[in-house]
């Protein structure tokens, strides 16, 4: 089992709202780019998403599951086939999005059980989390050619000031449309 992060981030680190559906000031920072940049399979999933599970937090869930279920694509076929784990203590009833369940019991716990591979979208409080316990396996990052700075409600960052140390390898890079998709893996894991 390994623990993949998936984010949209900025070069100077941001992850928060790259759609603009949060409303932010700096919001939509990613599909400024087009959708060449975000369309599909992007992160390179391929069969990790068919035999993983997807584990979100709960405002990265409820945007999800707006969205995806409508959409009728491969990918969005693939998306919402996916298991998908949520950690919420708020959200009640998922049957908005198929196969969804909330955590049972702790987050740490959960993945700790868990026998498929795990990835993590968005959700930057789960990732945060995750990294505290050192559990991330591997981070594939689409970093977009955009700094937001610190001010601005620029958003959280994906590594943020007071979180722990990590030394990690590139695994691999390549463009994809204004993108550049960066696989950094942790050494000997």
């Amino acid at each position: 089992m390994s623990v993949i992060v998936i984010e949209f981030i900025t070069l100077d680190g941001i992850v928060s709202d790259p759609d603009g559906s949060g409303g932010t000031p700096a919001g939509g920072w990613a599909f400024r780019h087009g959708p060449e940049a975000v369309a599909g399979d992007k992160f390179r999933l391929g069969s990790t998403l068919d035999d993983g599970v997807l584990l979100l937090g709960r405002t990265t869930w409820q945007l999800f599951s707006r969205i995806w279920p409508g959409r009728d694509d491969p990918f969005a076929a693939r998306m919402n086939a996916v298991p998908k784990l949520v950690a919420s203590r708020t959200v009640a009833d998922t049957s908005a999005w198929a196969h969804s369940r909330i955590i049972d019991g702790g987050l740490i716990d959960a993945v700790k059980r868990e026998e498929r591979d795990v990835i993590v979208s968005g959700s930057p409080s789960v990732v945060h989390a995750l990294m505290a316990e050192d559990l991330i396996d591997e981070y594939r990052l689409l970093v977009f050619p955009t700094v937001l700075g610190a001010g601005r409600g620029a958003g959280r960052r994906l590594f943020p000031d007071d979180g722990p140390p990590a030394d990690l390898e590139c695994l691999s890079a390549e463009r994809a449309g204004a993108a550049v998709l960066v696989r950094y893996g942790r050494p000997g894991r």
